[in-house]
């Protein structure tokens, strides 16, 4: 957990956005990746990626790899993942995409409750 995910929640909870869960499992058992900050229920997920500009992990060859795997993964099972760098938090941007993705969500889940079943 780092300060920049703590900010991000602190806006969050600004504007009432629904607690994250924090560090949630996916893709187990057979892997162990987490999600920075997730909303299960909708398959929604933020990663915050603080070192983008400093060589972190992420930029580099080998955890750039793993992360595409991670990422790719992540989307052929059907969840949205927000990559935010710490630059993205600061200015607003990371909140706003997270809004956007969360109110996606929840307009295709109604979406998907409204439509008739087969055998009606």
């Amino acid at each position: 957990m780092s300060d920049l995910e703590d900010e991000l929640i602190g806006q969050l909870r600004l504007v009432g956005v629904e607690e994250p869960v924090r560090e949630h499992g996916f893709a187990l058992p057979k892997r162990r990746w987490r999600f920075d900050l997730s909303w299960p229920n909708l398959k929604v997920a933020a990663e915050v990626d603080g070192g983008s500009w400093s060589g972190g992990r992420h930029t580099r060859g080998d955890g750039f790899e793993k992360d595409c795997e991670k990422f790719n993964t992540a989307a052929i099972a059907g969840w949205t993942v927000i990559h935010c760098t710490g630059k993205m938090v600061k200015d607003g941007r990371a909140l706003d995409f997270i809004q956007r993705a969360l109110a996606a969500a929840i307009e295709a889940d109604e979406g998907w409750s409204q439509r008739p079943r087969r055998d009606e």
